[in-house]
């Protein structure tokens, strides 16, 4: 059979792109569009980004990236970021996480995904072997675009989310990276400190390890991007904080994406042992991952300004907290009515972990025959979208879905679980 044009052209792409997988939130927002567009109310649950109109941007950065592109801070900046930047960077760690890295060691980049993919090129060679659990976020594409060696820990409820010291020790001599997230998405909980330490004491050994043998080192990439959004008595924890000898083996993953509702305003930065942050310098300024010069100055501004960030933190904890609180108390109302729901309680993030435990229920007569039906019947029925933690790579964990409160007020989100709480009620069990 001849090939189609589009088959012949596809031909020509290499091996990597060629079988690179698109994330898979996409096919779910065109069915929510589809949705939508037909008149369906649907409570967009899925995503993990913020909607200006709930979550308004800091005066700072609104009104100080307007200033800044009128006062000509629109030209290419330095590669490494403005020096302003990087110097609030240092602040910053200093003031609220109580350690001071060198200036050397912040690098600013387009947002945290550049930095995350940077780090992966800078550490990992073809057959390296990353070690990560799962659920995570773009841990399994970023190993592939590389070539690494994944190593996937699959943890569930019953962990917290997170893998502990048992799960990662086997593979201490041999692995390159070591990635953790917290607060993690897509499950909206955090890492143990004494799990952490515990990890970072054996990365410490086994650096000395090394070094004694001219192995090359052992390296943690800490993805803390939603670390000042915490709630209750959840306190956040890194590892140079529980370990300051971590500092010559700890990436880590930061900006002002989450924690100050500015996704599109692409300001990210690490700070890594230096040597790590000069590759990835070098890596990003070939491909031109860099944050605008107006974004990061007025970023620069924000991050000196304590009492800004008080205020702005209260004040998305406050409308971030409200929403998780309410979706973990109803969905932990209809689990005491026998329902197999059941909601993690919120720690960080703007993420709830949720199980819908619906596979073989029966709505009339459909049967809910697998965990994508079940996500089909809460969009399609309750019209509630949600992702499962199978697009996170956690197909063990079938049942569970991360719900989003970025883009969503408390009525339409009360409404929509007024909709599931009768919709559960013409289920059946099997």
């Amino acid at each position: 059979m001849s090939q189609s044009a589009s088959e012949w052209l596809a031909s020509g792409l290499a091996p990597m792109a060629s079988a690179l997988e698109g994330t898979q939130n996409l096919a779910i927002a065109e069915q929510v569009r589809s949705l939508v567009a037909a008149g369906k109310t649907v409570c967009t649950l899925t995503i993990g980004d913020f909607e200006p109109a709930h979550y308004p941007l800091p005066k700072q950065l609104l009104e100080g990236t307007a200033q800044a592109m009128r006062d000509g801070w629109t030209n290419y900046p330095p590669s490494t970021g403005i020096a302003e930047l990087r110097t609030a960077v240092l602040g910053l760690c200093e003031r609220r996480r109580g350690w001071r890295p060198a200036l050397e060691s912040v690098l600013v980049a387009g947002g945290a995904r550049p930095v995350l993919y940077a780090c992966y090129l800078a550490l990992l060679d073809r057959g390296d072997k990353v070690v990560f659990a799962t659920p995570s976020w773009n841990n399994n594409h970023y190993a592939h675009m590389v070539g690494a060696r994944a190593v996937e820990l699959p943890v569930g409820p019953e962990d917290n989310f997170f893998p502990d010291f048992a799960h990662i020790r086997p593979h201490l001599g041999d692995a390159r990276l070591i990635v953790l997230n917290s607060p993690l998405n897509p499950s909206g909980t955090c890492i143990d400190r004494g799990a952490l330490l515990q990890l970072c004491q054996a990365i410490v050994a086994e650096n000395e390890r090394r070094k004694a043998a001219q192995q090359r080192p052992l390296f943690l990439c800490y993805d803390q991007i939603y670390w000042m959004l915490t709630f209750g008595q959840t306190r956040h924890v890194d590892p140079v904080g529980v370990l300051p000898a971590m500092a010559d083996y700890t990436i880590y993953v930061d900006g002002i994406s989450k924690c100050f509702a500015a996704t599109g305003l692409r300001v990210g930065w690490t700070v890594a042992p230096p040597p790590v942050a000069d590759a990835m310098n070098k890596l990003l300024g070939h491909i031109g991952a860099w944050a605008p010069k107006a974004e990061q100055r007025a970023a620069a501004e924000l991050l000196r300004d304590d009492v800004a960030i008080d205020s702005y933190l209260t004040f998305i904890r406050a409308a971030a907290g409200e929403r998780l609180t309410l979706l973990h108390a109803r969905l932990t109302a209809l689990a005491e009515r026998g329902y197999p729901i059941r909601a993690l309680v919120p720690q960080g993030a703007i993420y709830l972990s949720a199980e819908f435990a619906l596979v073989g229920w029966r709505d009339g007569g459909r049967v809910l025959a697998d965990a994508d039906q079940v996500r089909a019947w809460l969009l399609g029925e309750v019209g509630i979208a949600t992702v499962p933690f199978a697009v996170f790579g956690a197909q063990h964990a079938e049942h569970w879905h991360r719900l989003s409160v970025g883009a969503v007020g408390v009525q339409e989100l009360g409404d929509a679980l007024d909709r599931l709480e009768v919709a559960l009620g013409r289920l059946q069990p099997a």
